[in-house]
């Protein structure tokens, strides 16, 4: 006899029912497993074991369509197992400890500060926005130079880029947060407002060359694309470019910078507000080479490595989910003598204190192939 379709769906509800009850009697079991390996101290992860389940039970099925589908889904019941296992360890105190430090608040009178490019340049602007014109500033050529001053104790501080809401990310700081041993411990952000500066004679008509950071021009695009007569030339910085306007006495060479840059500088502003996007903001990272967050500490930055295999990231994202915790974002990065692979950066919401935070960071410690706290600030 011909089942109508009401009937099919009851037949699909009694299974599904059935697959619930089996599937809670295998997390039963998940926890005994657990408290076995908690008695004996051995780690939740056995790829082996894991490698070999799955094969058994993907030859149990009678298509390759189902062989598929049995292999999707017994990946997810052991990931789900796994999980289960570690909230269990860190329930009995042996989940993952972490060396970070929490503090009331980090010490900004008089610290000793140090950004990238010279006076008048936005990572100089944050600096004084975060830490105020009490502190003790001064500056280097390059983000490495930074990282290198606070990463040896001449700084207590560095102030860098790391993404504009408009040009995207600073591939260079995430690629150095990855080598050094230094962490983010704030941030604060930066309305972008740029403004075309030249000389005290200069003219908008008379301009011939523009000097600007990469990002500078790139976000006056829309404006320089009614001047393409104009040669664009990056410079290091914003500030910088101001400054060697100045410099040459050209009435012809213009920057891309800040307003507060053509007062520094003693330039005149040809042009104000030329970036595209009127709530354009770049938000800044504050570095220090201590393991410490402050009690206001929101966000937590993590890197990781997995190997170059099919569901890998996946897996490793799956922690956030199942512990609850929101992503504000994910980065990759090429991996330096492995083509196309990649090193990831995720940023989420939370606190190293929080027991759903270090259960999903335990977890990605357990399954990643390298892991490191950037900060949580």
């Amino acid at each position: 006899m011909e089942l109508n379709l009401n009937e099919i769906r009851n037949r699909i509800d009694e299974v599904d029912q059935t697959i619930v009850e089996l599937f809670e009697k295998r997390m039963e079991l998940c926890k005994n497993v657990a408290e076995y390996k908690i008695s004996c101290g051995k780690n939740v992860l056995d790829r082996k074991r894991e490698q070999e389940k799955i094969e058994k039970v993907v030859s149990l099925a009678g298509s390759d369509f189902n062989k598929i589908g049995v292999n999707e889904l017994f990946i997810q019941i052991m990931a789900m197992s796994r999980k289960l296992q570690y909230g269990l360890i860190a329930e009995h105190g042996m989940g993952k400890k972490v060396d970070f430090k929490g503090v009331q608040a980090l010490n900004r009178e008089n610290s000793t500060v140090v950004y990238q490019g010279v006076e008048g340049a936005y990572s100089h602007q944050a600096l004084l926005q975060y830490f105020g014109k009490e502190a003790n500033a001064y500056h280097v050529k390059t983000f490495r130079e930074a990282m290198e001053e606070v990463r040896d104790g001449r700084a207590e501080y560095a102030v860098l880029p790391i993404e504009n809401s408009t040009a995207g990310t600073v591939n260079d700081v995430y690629d150095l947060l990855f080598e050094f041993d230094n962490y983010i411990v704030g941030m604060t952000e930066v309305f972008v407002r740029h403004a075309l500066l030249g000389t005290k004679e200069a003219s908008i008509e008379e301009i011939k060359v523009v000097y600007s950071h990469p990002q500078g021009l790139m976000q006056c695009n829309d404006f320089l694309e009614e001047h393409r007569e104009w040669q664009k030339i990056a410079q290091a910085n914003t500030a910088g470019s101001a400054k060697k306007v100045m410099e040459e006495k050209d009435r012809t060479h213009a920057a891309i910078a800040s307003t507060a840059a053509a007062d520094i500088y003693g330039l005149k502003i040809l042009m104000e507000n030329i970036n595209r996007n009127n709530e354009n903001t770049t938000k800044f990272i504050i570095i220090s080479n201590q393991r410490i967050y402050t009690r206001t500490a929101s966000k937590i930055l993590l890197l990781f490595e997995v190997s170059h295999k099919s569901g890998t990231l996946y897996n490793i994202l799956s922690h956030f989910i199942y512990n609850g915790i929101n992503m504000t974002s994910i980065e990759s990065r090429p991996i330096k003598d492995k083509a196309w692979e990649y090193r990831f950066f995720v940023e989420f919401e939370g606190r190293l204190e929080e027991p759903a935070v270090m259960n999903a960071i335990t977890g990605i410690m357990e399954e990643a192939d390298y892991v490191k706290i950037i900060g949580n600030y």
